[in-house]
């Protein structure tokens, strides 16, 4: 049996590799020398090859990191590498909690260092010639350890509860495992904005003027209670625009990007917005969240059912059974559902992205929405024409055009 498994913890990942190249290759497909028919009036020649090459670069980006990310994991699974790591954890401590939160740090530590130097390239390399880059080195070396620092006091907490659970209630930890993970969930909705987001940006409220009485406006008329609205420093590390909407009841909150202010007129902010506030009036925030807990469930009771199974341990070099080792061997088996469950949740996604824009159409006005989606998918340097395939798999949001055609 454990033999079998070790197969498919091989072929899986591998085939996985590939399908992605698959993709890419299908989506540099779409691309041409001269400047499509459908984009004119969205973009220039000029613009349209700064968006390919950008799109090549980070093409090339991903097929070195994703090839070396697989190329370790093969290497460490068919080396024992996982079974060396559990039994480097059993040397340190004998108390099987601290086992399995050690293991996962080194496990954790190991994958970061291997792809600090592609993250570090990205954004001092290819996001800094095409002007996105703002981020200094100090920056980018403390983001890391306050990632860490989270990491470590969220995840530590969590899991060794999670592990608590597992050997302390046996077949049925999975419901407390979910308990808790839903509890941390709503949590984070909550007050993400409040206590994250701060350790890493500066947000100060939109000051009263002309921007914020529109958005006031808007929210008024469409009867949306709206008291907080924020401006986030994204410029401290791209000068890429965005906003976004998080929090529930009275946490709810609207974070703009001062580069968003630099890109848009008022009025097209305030389509952005309405377009954001139109998710939350739709209840898209809320079916997400559901969601996600019925799916964390669901995952959760499939790894309860095997967990125990010694042969996820012996697949790895592993003699002892244990609940992290378990956990890698599942994790891996789980991708193909996994890639099956976020299809259907990009496809969600995109059903909601076009529920909002009609919010916008109904409450706003379409065309000026249509303007800021134009802008920022040209300053973003997005790819305005990916291929059909490459969305399904990929897209959380529907294409630029698409979006345009359903607004206009």
């Amino acid at each position: 049996m454990h033999n079998t498994i070790f197969f498919l913890i091989l072929i899986i990942p591998a085939t996985g590799f590939l399908v992605e190249r698959y993709l890419d290759h299908l989506n540099s497909s779409m691309w041409s020398d001269t400047l499509p028919k459908k984009l004119k009036g969205v973009c220039d020649e000029q613009e349209y090859r700064r968006t390919q090459h950008y799109q090549r670069e980070n093409d090339r980006l991903s097929l070195w990191s994703s090839a070396i990310n697989l190329f370790v994991m093969l290497l460490v699974i068919v080396a024992g590498g996982f079974a060396l790591a559990d039994n480097l954890s059993r040397s340190i401590s004998g108390n099987i909690i601290f086992i399995s939160l050690i293991f996962f740090g080194i496990i954790g530590l190991a994958s970061d260092v291997i792809n600090i130097p592609f993250s570090a390239y990205d954004t001092f390399v290819i996001e800094k010639k095409y002007g996105f880059n703002t981020m200094t080195i100090r920056t980018f070396i403390t983001d890391h350890i306050k990632s860490w620092f989270i990491a470590l006091l969220i995840g530590i907490p969590v899991l060794g509860l999670i592990v608590w659970f597992y050997y302390m209630t046996g077949q049925y930890f999975w419901l407390y495992a979910w308990g808790v993970i839903t509890l941390f969930s709503v949590f984070i909705n909550l007050f993400y904005s409040e206590l994250i987001v701060p350790l890493f940006n500066k947000q100060t409220p939109l000051p009263d003027g002309t921007l914020r009485r529109e958005i006031e406006a808007f929210a008024t008329k469409t009867g949306f209670k709206l008291k907080n609205i924020y401006v986030i420093d994204g410029s401290k590390r791209s000068t890429k625009a965005n906003a976004y909407f998080s929090g529930f009841g009275p946490k709810k909150r609207i974070v703009l990007y001062d580069t968003l202010q630099n890109e848009l007129t008022d009025e097209e902010i305030v389509a952005v917005l309405a377009h954001e506030i139109g998710h939350y009036k739709k209840k898209h925030i809320l079916f997400t969240l559901i969601l996600s807990v019925f799916l964390t469930g669901l995952m959760l009771f499939l790894f309860s059912l095997v967990v125990n199974n010694p042969s996820l341990s012996l697949a790895l070099g592993a003699q002892t059974t244990s609940f992290h080792l378990g956990l890698i061997v599942f994790g891996i088996l789980y991708s193909p559902l996994s890639l099956l469950i976020g299809l259907f949740s990009n496809y969600i996604s995109r059903k909601n992205e076009f529920e909002a824009d009609r919010f916008v159409r109904e409450n706003f006005k379409p065309e000026i929405l249509a303007n800021a989606l134009k802008k920022l998918s040209v300053k973003n340097l997005s790819n305005m024409m990916p291929h059909p395939a490459y969305v399904f798999f990929h897209y959380s949001h529907p294409p630029l055009l698409s979006r345009l055609e359903k607004l206009e």
